[in-house]
């Protein structure tokens, strides 16, 4: 048996720096205009506009390990000549602004896609549809996490 452990004052504080040390070295988050530019890259630079796509996601998250998330261009008849190519989504405060990017054809029948995804913090999560004839449309969702994501013990 050993004896009782006895913590100085020093080993406190040195413990306490050695768990704040840890807290700044998490992964950084991206900004809005890291969004912005990978947004920009997937779309070539073409204007963006709203309507069109729909962003399903809840407003208030309670957990952001897993979110549900679902996009989809509701009105696309998905036919040869007119039809959605692409479906991504994108948020500014995680540590990677692209979430997921979807490639859809004529054959995928719905422009519809589900997924889950994390989310590290309240931040803006956009959809972004590009179509067959060269547009491209959005939508957005300013989202409340109340239990971010990675900081569960």
């Amino acid at each position: 048996m050993h004896g009782p452990i006895t913590v100085t004052r020093r080993h406190a504080l040195a413990g306490g720096l050695g768990m704040a040390s840890l807290l700044v070295l998490r992964p950084a988050l991206a900004l809005p205009a890291e969004m912005n530019a990978a947004i920009a890259e997937l779309t070539g630079n073409a204007p963006l506009r709203r309507g069109r796509v729909v962003l399903d996601l809840p407003p208030l998250v309670e957990n952001g390990n897993s979110v549900s998330v679902t996009v989809k261009v509701p009105d696309s008849p998905m036919t040869p000549a007119d039809h959605v190519r692409r479906l991504a989504i994108f948020t500014e405060q995680n540590p990677q602004p692209n979430v997921a990017v979807f490639h859809l054809g004529p054959r995928s029948g719905r422009a519809v896609a589900t997924t889950r995804m994390r989310l590290a913090t309240s931040q803006k999560v956009v959809a972004v549809a590009g179509l067959s004839d060269g547009s491209w449309w959005s939508d957005q969702i300013e989202v409340i996490v109340t239990l971010a994501a990675c900081v569960e013990g």
